[in-house]
């Protein structure tokens, strides 16, 4: 009997990453094995994002070369998933027939009954309705790694800033239980996972729609007491949301990583109310001192758009001054880009692209030389790594530190594992990572 196949192609952020791993176990449940290359696999499922547009058309271009391959394959299933499914739904299938089945975000966990059930008929359909979901985890998980996890821990989210599609095609807020949560952890040590990472839209909303206070705290704590965990992660935060008990607990916890991402997007006062995130520079300043206070080594890292509809000149000065006083060991930069159905794609005084672009390079290289003395501070210090693997050079490896930077070192003969803890003396500093030799 020939084998069956499957070839998963995965698009977006780490919660797409997650949920692209819970498709491959509901296959491989079914008998189906995984191959690279789409041409033949009887199961071929795209899981899409639409947080930019430009991103889109890119899924899109890769949906539309999938009609070939069911013209040459009639008898094969494809699935397209995710935040672009939810948004454009039927119309998305209409556009593209040769798609047997679009799955909205609230199906993941149904995958497996609903690909039966299309192979049952081959009746193409279309789920979309984000009232029905299933958030506890089922089922088996393909991870790509083999030594970290991705575990989440929530789902959708409640802040509707005006530039964000999440809450359109994620839905509301809705908590996986303690119990589940902390069981998907224990399963994956037992398996020889050893680095965790908690995921949600906003985790520090956690167990808010169970009206217990302080969930998120809670659950780190838990977390960190599970035997075999070694490091543990989480992302992503909302300033408004992260209280003090995370950063008592992060502070206190020995696994919990000193690393916190706290995205502040703009150092205007202003231009965060027309994005509604529902906090001030002033505030976002005094979240950046309290966590300095319990954890002063704690790298910290944030999101940034430039160029946001009405930004002045002035309100870009104050995304500056942030960037100055906070000295982040790493920023991710986005130019504002219009994301339609949300309400900042309608607002007046939009930024012109060239300026935007001109801001941005002032913000890259400022935020460069803060990346830069960040490293340099690591200069002369042992560093906990663990091992990802060879870098382009087989002779020299790679790894990220606890705080999450990126540490290369040469191998000098010695053998190293995948997921092996590695003490690294760092004795040179670049911009986007920083090198050393191991020490035994």
């Amino acid at each position: 009997m020939q084998e069956k196949t499957y070839c998963l192609i995965n698009y977006g952020c780490q919660m797409n990453e997650s949920d692209t791993e819970h498709y491959a176990g509901q296959l491989e449940e079914l008998g189906y094995k995984s191959v690279k290359d789409y041409h033949g696999a009887d199961v071929i499922l795209v899981n899409t994002c639409c947080v930019r547009e430009s991103a889109e058309k890119k899924i899109a271009g890769k949906i539309g070369e999938l009609k070939a391959e069911k013209k040459r394959n009639p008898q094969n299933v494809i699935c397209v998933a995710g935040c672009m499914a939810q948004k454009d739904g039927e119309k998305l299938q209409k556009k593209h027939p040769q798609v047997d089945l679009l799955l909205g975000t609230a199906y993941v966990n149904d995958f497996k009954q609903l690909l039966l059930d299309y192979l049952a008929d081959r009746k193409g359909m279309t789920y979309t309705d984000l009232t029905i979901h299933q958030s506890e985890f089922e089922g088996h998980r393909v991870r790509q790694s083999k030594f970290a996890a991705w575990i989440p821990i929530m789902y959708g989210c409640n802040n509707f800033c005006t530039y964000c599609i999440v809450p359109y095609v994620r839905g509301r807020e809705r908590s996986r239980s303690v119990e589940n949560i902390l069981a998907e952890v224990e399963a994956a040590v037992k398996e020889g996972y050893k680095e965790f990472t908690l995921l949600g839209q906003n985790v520090n909303s956690y167990g808010k729609d169970f009206g217990e206070k302080d969930a998120f705290a809670k659950l780190l704590r838990r977390v960190n007491d599970i035997p075999g965990v070694e490091r543990l992660h989480y992302m992503t935060s909302h300033p408004r949301d992260m209280s003090e008990e995370v950063i008592k607990a992060v502070a206190e916890c020995e696994h919990i990583c000193e690393s916190f991402h706290v995205p502040f997007q703009s150092g205007s006062s202003e231009i965060l109310r027309r994005m509604n995130r529902g906090y001030t520079k002033e505030k976002y300043l005094n979240l950046i001192k309290l966590i300095r206070q319990y954890v002063p080594d704690a790298s910290i890292t944030t999101d940034i758009i430039v160029g946001f509809p009405g930004e002045t000149e002035e309100d870009f000065a104050e995304t500056l001054d942030v960037v100055r006083q906070v000295g982040f060991t790493s920023a991710f930069t986005f130019i504002y880009s219009k994301r339609s159905g949300t309400p900042a794609a309608k607002m007046e005084n939009q930024v012109p692209l060239a300026v935007k672009k001109e801001r941005l390079n002032r913000l890259m290289a400022l935020q460069n030389e803060n990346s830069l003395r960040c490293h340099e501070r690591l200069i002369g210090k042992m560093v906990e790594v663990l091992a990802d693997g060879p870098s382009k050079q087989a002779d020299i490896w790679c790894g990220r530190s606890r705080t999450g930077v990126l540490v290369l070192w040469p191998v000098e003969n010695k053998q190293y594992e995948i997921g092996q803890k590695v003490n690294v003396l760092i004795d040179t500093a670049q911009t986007w990572l920083v090198k050393g030799k191991a020490v035994d």
